[in-house]
């Protein structure tokens, strides 16, 4: 049996560290400052299959790990749209750790689920990262002052560099039976917080795209995790636009997407005063198929980023108001993430098409990494096909089987 876990602290910065960026001017800023950084890097953060130590230190630097850490403990306390243009701008350097760091800010939301005295034991620093599975594909069995943990989870993206590791169980009780939940009817879901220090992480992650978010497998049999530092989506302690609904951690994820297609755009806008078409010669400035081309693809990232952005600001004043929102209010979010992430998806691959034979050289061209990074995210299951499922048995009149919508 494993010994109770207490959170590592690792490389992060004292509790309110003053000279972090601490408001969304800020850390937007210091993010824009390190995109050169982060693009010139990105191979070798693909070739290290996880972010590298100087890279997380300086993505830790910018201030982007504590976006969503409350006010009153001296964070920015950012909303969802500003966690949002926070991950877009960090993915327009690099898409891996764009995703690491949608995922790394997570600790600021987590930590409103929690008591207070909990919440700052886990989270003793501003700039924690998080990480982990939340679906419960784990075993927390009851047991004096806590639970026996044990089980192996996938996609723990940022593990590598995570200071507090999540991992989501089905509770079970003395009898070996699944424990049901009077609030759900369904069985008890929690999600434990422990440090990754305490688990065995499996290296699975070698991948088509995002290669560089070192989204391993990470196991545990019989870890301890004090109660207090469990926790249910359903219960939250603090209170506010980012815990009264359990779909906080999901909202800031079209930053992704959204960033890398503008990463991909910018790139090929870039390269056509140099460029002419190898079979007629025409300077690509003056060539009708690329500017119909960048001009598609212009209007259906401004139609999809604006789609998340006015979905996100609405939810978010609804959710401020205490408002009641029918069915069209709760899925639309929903359907502009999965907008944004196949929108990007396409633009990236009808420009790898647009530059031809130039575009498929690993070490020269970023369209191929861009190309393989969209491939891999819409696997998540926020960009699958299901989704349009989900959310039009809701707009029928159906009850969403989502525990997010």
């Amino acid at each position: 049996m494993n010994a109770p876990a207490s959170p590592s602290t690792g490389p992060a910065t004292p509790h309110g560290g003053a000279d972090i960026p601490n408001s969304f001017d800020e850390i937007l800023d210091a993010v824009r400052r390190l995109q050169p950084v982060l693009r010139e890097q990105s191979a070798r953060i693909e070739r290290h299959r996880s972010l590298p130590e100087d890279v997380v230190h300086l993505l830790r630097g910018a201030g982007v790990f504590r976006a969503a850490m409350p006010e009153e403990w001296g964070g920015p306390g950012l909303t969802s749209i500003e966690q949002a243009r926070i991950v877009e701008a960090v993915a327009y350097g690099d898409t891996s750790a764009g995703w690491c760091v949608m995922i790394g800010m997570d600790s600021g939301i987590y930590s409103g689920f929690l008591a207070e005295e909990a919440a700052r034991k886990l989270y003793p620093s501003l700039d924690l990262a998080q990480s982990g599975w939340i679906y419960p594909h784990g075993r927390a069995e009851r047991t004096a002052g806590g639970y026996l943990v044990s089980g192996r989870w996938r996609f723990g993206s940022g593990i590598t560099h995570c200071d507090v590791l999540a991992a989501g169980c089905t509770v079970h009780g003395p009898d070996g039976q699944p424990v049901i939940d009077e609030e759900t009817g369904e069985p008890e879901w929690r999600i434990a917080l422990a440090s990754p220090d305490a688990y065995e992480l499996v290296d699975t992650w070698h991948t088509t795209g995002l290669a560089g978010s070192g989204s391993f497998d990470y196991r545990v049999d019989g870890l301890f995790v004090p109660e207090e530092h469990t926790f249910s989506f359903h219960r939250p302690v603090r209170t506010g636009p980012l815990h009264d609904a359990p779909d906080a951690i999901l909202r800031k994820m079209s930053g992704v997407p959204l960033g890398m297609a503008r990463a991909a755009l910018d790139h090929v806008r870039g390269m056509a005063p140099g460029r002419s078409d190898r079979e007629t010669k025409t300077p690509w400035t003056a060539d009708y198929r690329v500017q119909q081309t960048v001009a598609e693809l212009e209007m259906e990232l401004l139609a999809a980023r604006e789609a998340v952005y006015a979905t996100l600001e609405r939810q978010w004043e609804a959710l401020e108001r205490g408002a009641d929102r029918d069915a069209d209010s709760r899925v639309e979010t929903v359907l502009a993430r999965y907008n944004a992430f196949r929108t990007a998806r396409r633009i990236v691959h009808r420009l790898y098409d647009l530059v031809g034979g130039a575009a498929v050289y690993r070490d020269t061209s970023p369209l191929d990494r861009w190309l393989r990074d969209a491939t891999t995210m819409c696997q998540h299951a926020v960009a699958q096909e299901s989704i349009l499922q989900l959310t039009g048995n809701v707009l029928l009149g159906g009850r969403s089987s989502s525990p997010f919508f």
